[in-house]
């Protein structure tokens, strides 16, 4: 009976060490830079949306939560993102606007206009 716990120990640590070595990797040719460290990328804001609080994904008390998408070049392919803003960045880059996404691993540090 031990061996047989030992043989299905064995046999599955096995599959699973297959399984991590033929696991897909990144495309380092795919042309993305998403979730590659620090970057800036130049973007053009393409919608703006408000979520009133007590929606999903804001709080009760709170003061709801605004969200700014863009659209920007990311090496060879084209990205859409959409991030959490405060009110006066909101209110500031209506749609339209051309600025400049500063990131960090696919998080937003900071939002430049571009003269």
């Amino acid at each position: 009976m031990r061996e047989m716990k030992t043989l299905t120990v064995v046999i599955g640590l096995t599959v699973a060490l297959a399984h991590c070595a033929s696991s897909a990797k990144p495309n380092p040719a795919s042309g993305s830079g998403a979730g590659k460290g620090f970057r800036v990328l130049e973007a053009v804001v393409v919608d703006r949306s408000f979520a009133p609080p007590g929606s999903p994904g804001t709080t009760m008390g709170g003061s709801g939560a605004y969200y700014l998408e863009f659209e920007a070049q990311d090496g060879t392919a084209t990205a859409h993102y959409r991030f959490e803003v405060t009110r006066v960045q909101y209110n500031r880059y209506v749609e339209g606007t051309h600025v400049q996404l500063v990131m960090a691993d696919d998080r937003l540090r900071e939002i430049r206009p571009i003269p």
